[in-house]
């Protein structure tokens, strides 16, 4: 019996072996491309990461709204945040006046169709006052009433307890792939448009530091814009403010030739009444843009089909006036400038992605939260793009199992794929860094060289 045992063991390894074997002849055969896309660093930290660790507020960010907080003595505070939390993120557009005249004179059509169909005589005049105010009352019951907010004190300390922690990390996140992408871009002007708490500077300087010379911050809420205030002097108005050079103001600066080596608008956007204000102010803050440009709103469907308006008018649209004669690129997340496949399948899905963070009150053992945001950076100049590589974008959780990842992302080509990733397939560097990516990552897509064409070119 033992000597089967042995028997048995020495033809196992035996063929382990030869499956080795193969495996080296398979890949000697089909030899994978070799690029240097990893540029010298581990797959674990490959280039192609931008996604971020847990974020906390900045520590004296933290201690001052949690003072303000203590000093307002808001009545209900946890139900009305929670409230305000939910509002937020159901948010939809305004319905425009077109669509809402296109939808009353089909319904009308309706109506008056099934009014025709009964025999009998019809006083005209009578069935259309009926017709008019059914229809009236149908649009009351079913259109989406759209009211902008109006931040008093007390909102905006409602608004601070809700959105704070969660706006910040989504404003890092999507900064860090400028830092990532681009080391050397170092801004000394910043614009804030819809500044709110002033999330956008805090979350500059942390990356920036004292590169930033000038900030300027938006935002045509007085009281916001004390509030804003209060944060960087750490809640004592007789402090000296944490950073230093931010400038708060109610209306952009007027003159077109001012421009700003970043430009950002965090859940502004969707403030804004209808298509045509949210048009004008992205071509506005383009203007004011030198360098990059940059975009979040709430990871819905809402937040990201208005981006993606803003997106098509940068991109396809003229302007009137051209001060600056640099045409818009995107940056990021887009791997491409084609019309976004997302919005070109049904049922239709948010392109989002999503930033873990400590909340400013954590409750119970749940000491983190997820923040899901949507994001577009547009630059000035062509972005650089390693040669035989092409980044794809990774759109959905990373699924790892055993030798082998699923991989959803979408292409340089506009497309969206589900790619299983393999050593075998893909080469043991796509492979590894694709095993150490997360969703929002870029993941590295060599160009395969057909049989084919090697041929070809031997010949």
């Amino acid at each position: 019996m033992a000597s089967r045992s042995y028997g048995a063991c020495v033809l196992c390894q035996r063929v382990a072996i030869v499956k080795i074997w193969f495996r080296g002849m398979s890949a000697a055969a089909h030899p994978q491309p070799q690029v240097d896309f990893l540029k010298g660093e581990l797959h674990r930290k490959h280039p192609g990461l931008t996604n971020l660790k847990t974020m906390r507020l900045p520590e004296e960010l933290q201690m001052a709204a949690q003072s303000i907080i203590h000093r307002a003595q808001v009545t209900q505070l946890s139900e009305r945040t929670r409230k305000l939390t939910n509002f937020l993120w159901s948010r939809k557009r305004a319905v425009e006046d077109l669509t809402l005249r296109q939808k009353a004179v089909g319904l009308e059509k309706e109506l008056w169709e099934k009014a025709m169909q009964k025999s009998g005589d019809i006083d005209e005049q009578l069935l259309e006052d009926r017709i008019r105010k059914r229809v009236l009352s149908e649009l009351r019951r079913t259109t989406y009433r759209w009211t902008p907010l109006k931040y008093d004190e007390e909102l905006g300390v409602v608004y601070m307890a809700a959105r704070l922690a969660g706006g910040y990390a989504a404003v890092r996140r999507a900064l860090n792939e400028i830092k990532k992408r681009d080391p050397s871009f170092a801004p000394k002007t910043l614009l804030d448009f819809g500044s709110g708490l002033g999330t956008v500077a805090w979350a500059s300087h942390s990356i920036w530091g004292d590169s930033l010379k000038e900030m300027v911050c938006v935002d045509s809420s007085g009281p916001m814009n004390i509030l804003a205030e209060r944060l960087l002097k750490g809640d004592d108005e007789h402090a000296e403010p944490h950073i230093k050079q931010v400038y708060f103001r109610q209306f952009l600066p007027v003159s077109p030739k001012v421009q700003f080596d970043l430009v950002v608008a965090a859940f502004t956007l969707s403030e804004l009444p209808d298509t045509k204000d949210r048009e004008e102010a992205a071509f506005t803050l383009w203007r004011k843009t030198s360098s990059y440009l940059v975009l979040v709103e709430s990871g819905t469907k809402e937040g990201h089909q208005m981006l993606m308006e803003a997106r098509d008018a940068l991109l396809k649209k003229q302007e009137k006036t051209l001060h600056d004669p640099r045409p818009a690129s995107v940056f990021a997340p887009c791997p491409h400038e084609m019309i976004c496949p997302k919005l070109a399948q049904q049922p239709i899905t948010p392109c989002n992605f999503q930033q873990m963070y400590h909340p400013l009150h954590p409750s119970g053992h749940n000491n983190t939260q997820k923040e899901k945001f949507s994001y577009l950076i547009l630059s000035r100049s062509e972005p650089a793009v390693a040669e035989g590589v092409d980044w794809a974008r990774l759109i959905a959780p990373v699924l790892r199992r055993s030798r082998h990842v699923h991989c959803r992302v979408c292409c340089p080509d506009g497309q969206l794929q589900h790619l299983v990733v393999t050593a075998r397939k893909h080469s043991r560097d796509v492979y590894r860094c694709a095993r150490n990516s997360e969703w929002g990552d870029q993941l590295p897509i060599i160009q395969k060289v057909e049989e084919e064409d090697v041929q070809t070119e031997s010949e």
